[in-house]
């Protein structure tokens, strides 16, 4: 073993060059979204957040319900996919939070940090429980975001809980009006295919999770689409946090529940955002439909972007959200 003072000192230059090298290469890691947000300027400091006793409610019926609320401003109301948490959506967060607006994401019941009950894995109570949230928060004026399941849950909450409260909805490879086909909707998915992910999750949770976020989610199963391992990882991870029974549960709740009714009640200006190379929400059968239906609705489609688009092109998803809820 070399003893400490037989180590040759390293050259000044040399050193320098290393150093150079790794800071390069760290900054080549970082979400573009998240580098473009630190060169803007500023309306806030990241650090002066709010403080809270705790970061988690609970329900009526004794759900623990976790939730980030971080900064101030303008509250921004982020509600995530299936079968996913408040996590998936890290990158916007520090985008907007950089950007002076207060962040609010919650993990669905059965997701992520909260509770894990055998009951209550629907629209109704997904709706109810954001609105908990809200509620105990006291936000008004806020604008709500929700990406695929989570836009079904946005949907019910601003149609049912948020009269008073609600600045604009943002839609994003949404789940409504309703992916099942039926009589009354010849262009959904058939039933078989929601059997096909219940299977799935129930032989193996763990592999269905990978396969899917390796493949049709990001869009890394498409010819010349380079996968990120990091999304992939990411979103394995978030899966397997939360539970078995409310992930099964709640294909039924994004698949079979019929929010027509719900988009018809909706009065707020809403932003319809949706990649055309969607292979779990068809856009054919979502965004254009969800849109007529709204009163104030903004159409915005992306050419080749896949379902989690805001994850795979944060540059492009924020700046447009940006634009939007400055309009």
């Amino acid at each position: 073993m070399q003893h400490p003072d037989d180590i040759a000192p390293i050259d000044p230059r040399r050193r320098q060059l290393m150093l150079a090298g790794l800071l390069a290469a760290a900054t080549t890691t970082l979400p573009l979204a998240i580098s473009t947000a630190r060169a803007a300027p500023r309306n806030h400091s990241p650090t002066q957040q709010r403080n809270h006793d705790m970061n988690s409610i609970t329900t009526k019926d004794g759900t623990e319900i976790f939730f980030k609320d971080w900064g101030s401003g303008q509250p921004i109301v982020f509600h995530h996919g299936w079968p996913l948490s408040s996590d998936d959506w890290d990158t916007q967060i520090l985008f907007f939070l950089d950007h002076g607006y207060r962040v609010i994401a919650h993990d669905r019941r059965g997701h992520g940090r909260s509770s894990q009950g055998i009951t209550g894995h629907d629209m109704d109570h997904y709706a109810a429980d954001a609105a908990a949230v809200v509620e105990h928060l006291d936000l008004r004026d806020a604008i709500h975001v929700g990406h695929s399941t989570g836009g079904g849950e946005a949907t019910r909450y601003v149609a049912r809980h948020g009269a008073g409260r609600v600045a604009k909805l943002v839609l994003m490879n949404a789940v409504p009006p309703l992916m099942l086909k039926t009589a009354a909707n010849p262009g959904g998915l058939p039933r078989e295919v929601f059997d096909g992910l219940r299977d799935a999750l129930a032989r193996n949770r763990s592999q269905f999770y990978r396969d899917l976020a390796s493949g049709p989610f990001y869009g890394f199963n498409r010819p010349g689409v380079k996968t990120i391992q990091g999304c992939v990882d990411n979103w394995w991870r978030q899966g397997m946090m939360g539970g078995a029974k409310a992930h099964y549960d709640g294909i039924k709740a994004f698949s079979e529940t019929d929010f027509t009714e719900d988009l018809k009640a909706i009065d707020v200006p809403t932003l319809v955002m949706h990649g055309d190379d969607d292979q779990i929400v068809p856009v054919a059968d979502s965004a254009p439909l969800s849109a007529k239906l709204l009163k104030h609705a903004t159409l915005k489609i992306y050419p080749g972007y896949p379902h989690g688009m805001f994850a795979v092109h944060p540059d492009v998803i924020n700046r447009d959200l940006l634009a939007f809820f400055r309009s």
